[in-house]
């Protein structure tokens, strides 16, 4: 009796001293939980779910091998689009984070998809010490030390990338199209979000300084469903281009109309329009021409992602995108940093966002680490065109 009564001493003590840790949390049942916020209905549904069957393809992959450190990993998916806003919806996003928060297996996220919802939730995760990892999330202020009381106000980089930002994304657009593509003119657009604002400034102010004219800048509201007045007017003024910074529920429009009113004219966005799913929302010749970037290198044309693309196709029954890759390997910085963990420290939210600051991971995307603030150290952008339904690659953007 004096035994057991000593054993259960020492338990109800451990039981104690894992309730005292800092973060009040600690991973249970041998499961962590990624937690994986997504805009999977609406406009840009096709994008979100490439890069959550990317990050499903790598949990399956870890699990088939038994786990990371004795962990199985567990996803725990919520949609972050809503019927009202048609697409992503901020609000929602956060939502859907402070779920994962409430959740003490969840100890990390992937995503989100958009910088509207990375603002909105980015304090969410400062104040539960949680990191997520965005596969295609761009705007640079969430991780801008500027911003920091406003994004992250207890201090420690909560957001982190597998993509670069718009402070890369935007200006080698304009240089790739006044170097290559010999734009001197340029009237730009934006759909007014989070995302399409500081994307179409970021490309505008390099225009700028590049010395090519701008001719104006419209805001296009997402939910209506005519922009034939502002592209008439846009005609008129016979820019060489034509800049959309935004994503699809605006660009499903704008294509066809853009084809309609001003086929000639050069038009190029941002990843926002890619989507292998604009041909259909706006018809081939509607997206015909169109040249788009993603703040990634080139990879589903790779040789040596090829076995990766053919796996993908196989098991998860659809073409992959950059980003359902760049989703991938953050699943794989989430198990780096587990099995980097779990030997030496408890695994809790706070010592994972620590142990993936520290990362130093080969990935298919070539070399991932982070600096102070969350951001990967590569910068490649890359550019696309959309030719006869399919989008095609081009080249790396130039950077001046």
């Amino acid at each position: 009796m004096r035994r057991n009564l000593l054993f259960g001493l020492i338990a109800l003590t451990a039981v104690l001293v894992l309730a005292s840790w800092p973060d009040g949390l600690i991973a249970q049942g041998k499961v962590v939980k990624i937690g994986l916020s997504l805009p999977l209905t609406g406009a840009d549904a096709d994008g979100a779910d490439a890069i959550l069957k990317g990050a499903q393809m790598a949990m399956n992959e870890i699990n088939t091998k038994g786990g990371v450190a004795g962990y199985k990993l567990e996803a725990q998916v919520f949609d972050s689009a809503t019927p009202a806003a048609g697409q992503y919806d901020p609000a929602q996003a956060a939502t859907n984070y402070k779920k994962f928060v409430a959740d003490s297996l969840t100890l990390a996220a992937v995503g989100p998809v958009m910088s509207g919802e990375g603002k909105a939730i980015s304090p969410i995760l400062s104040e539960a010490d949680m990191a997520t990892i965005t596969p295609s999330s761009t705007n640079p202020d969430i991780t801008d030390p500027k911003f920091q009381s406003q994004y992250r106000p207890k201090g420690k980089a909560v957001y982190f990338r597998t993509v670069t930002t718009d402070a890369y994304q935007g200006p080698n657009m304009a240089n790739y199209l006044f170097h290559q593509q010999k734009m001197k003119s340029v009237y730009v657009l934006d759909d007014g979000g989070a995302f399409g604002v500081g994307i179409a400034d970021s490309f505008q102010k390099r225009a700028g300084e590049l010395g090519v004219k701008v001719l104006g800048r419209d805001r296009l509201d997402p939910k209506e469903a005519d922009y034939k007045t502002i592209l008439t007017k846009i005609k008129g003024l016979n820019p060489d281009a034509l800049y959309y910074g935004g994503v699809m529920q605006a660009a499903a429009k704008l294509a066809p109309q853009g084809y309609e009113v001003m086929p000639r004219v050069i038009k190029a966005g941002s990843d926002g329009v890619y989507d292998l799913s604009w041909p259909k929302q706006s018809g081939k010749e509607a997206v015909e021409g169109w040249f788009c970037s993603q703040a990634s290198p080139e990879l589903v044309t790779s040789p040596k992602v090829e076995a990766w693309v053919t796996k993908f196709k196989k098991e998860m029954k659809r073409d992959p995108t950059n980003y359902a890759i760049t989703s991938y390997n953050a699943v794989y910085v989430i198990a780096d940093a587990i099995e980097r963990t779990a030997p030496k420290k408890p695994l809790t939210r706070a010592n994972l966002r620590d142990a993936i600051q520290e990362t130093k991971l080969s990935s298919i995307q070539g070399p991932i680490a982070f600096d102070a603030n969350g951001d990967i150290l590569t910068k490649t952008v890359s550019i696309y065109q959309w030719r006869d339904g399919e989008i095609k690659y081009v080249a790396v953007a130039p950077e001046k």
